[in-house]
């Protein structure tokens, strides 16, 4: 008997609805599956045998996240193919951070009403960042939660695993003074920082639709731009040079990221004229009149990622990752400090 509740629908839960979300998230699905792969949607569990070949000693990396207030740009803007690649990217990106390559992603989509066709919306952007990624969408969930979010609202999270060799683990505690930072363009605010941004513009339908003349575009499509997935650059940068570690500026910024992959006793100095900030962050801080260190400890001033390498291998990084089609740059050095982060 096909599965159907008459008094579920009635209290707010339609199964068939969460259905036919599946049918049509399907084709989307399909197109990140990688050779690991061994179940399709719909199963208790996502099964997926990871490719060990050349690891000796594998290391299972993992990242969870999710897509925050951003998701208010989506629902004023109605746009809803996009927010998918920030919810991946926000995983997968920290997961490089380790060296490790992403093997697989799920998802978690909860929603007040089930409507099938914005639930494959959203997959889309999902299975986008995954293809981005290199990694596949191996399953996920769909939660229709009457009462508890409103109808046309909400939210979106997922979590990602990722595998390196355990020789091959970053080593940040082998960083020292005289170190180069490079840093790799964002592609905008990504997902960090959006309450405050939101508080800055008042956000709504009629703000979002205004062009301004400093970032070329209407502000919400400035602002519901996807988060950049930085996987294939850095994998490849890590093959051909000795990369000590990898910072992604996420929210809190330069001084609550670049620390975290700092040893006790090194900082990074970093000259405020060679950061290349986006038009959008002169934009949020002129229109809130924001201080500058706040704004430094909040977003990522168009410095989405940061790696550390020996300075004589700086040139080549930089070569490696425009080749790979990244606009990179030395953004500062490594000094003997207790500061953690020095913007002067």
């Amino acid at each position: 008997m096909k599965s159907f509740s008459e008094s579920y629908k009635n209290a707010g839960v339609d199964v068939t609805a969460g259905y036919k979300a599946v049918e049509l998230m399907k084709e989307h699905v399909k197109r990140t599956a990688t050779p690991g792969v061994l179940s399709g949607i719909g199963g208790f569990g996502g099964l997926f045998e990871p490719d060990l070949t050349g690891i000796s000693k594998p290391v299972f990396v993992s990242g969870t996240d999710g897509v925050g207030t951003k998701l208010k740009l989506a629902f004023l803007m109605d746009k809803h193919n996009t927010i998918g690649i920030d919810c991946v990217a926000m995983c997968v990106n920290d997961i490089i951070c380790c060296g490790a390559k992403p093997q697989f992603f799920l998802d978690y989509i909860a929603v007040g009403k089930n409507y099938p066709e914005r639930v494959a919306e959203i997959v889309s952007g999902i299975a986008d960042g995954c293809v981005q990624a290199g990694c596949a969408l191996v399953g996920g969930e769909t939660a229709e939660m009457p009462g508890f979010y409103p109808v046309d609202e909400y939210d979106v999270a997922g979590f990602s695993v990722g595998v390196v060799d355990k020789d091959k683990i970053l080593k940040p505690e082998t960083q020292k003074a005289g170190d180069v930072l490079i840093a790799l363009r964002s592609s905008g605010v990504h997902s960090n920082g959006f309450s405050l941004v939101r508080k800055v513009f008042t956000v709504n339908e009629q703000n979002l639709l205004r062009h301004y003349s400093e970032i070329g575009t209407t502000l919400g499509d400035c602002l519901l731009t996807p988060t950049k997935i930085y996987v294939k650059p850095i994998l490849s940068l890590l093959e051909k040079v000795n990369v000590k570690a990898i910072s992604h500026i996420t929210g809190g910024g330069f001084y609550e990221n670049i620390p975290r992959s700092l040893p006790e006793g090194i900082s990074a100095k970093i000259a405020r004229q060679d950061v290349q900030v986006l038009p959008i962050f002169d934009l949020i801080m002129e229109t809130g009149k924001i201080p500058e260190r706040d704004m430094f400890n909040t977003f990522n001033m168009g410095v989405g990622m940061i790696v550390s390498v020996d300075k004589n291998d700086a040139d080549k990084a930089i070569e490696i990752l425009k080749a790979s089609g990244e606009e990179a740059y030395v953004l500062g050095e490594l000094v003997d400090s207790d500061e953690g982060v020095i913007i002067c």
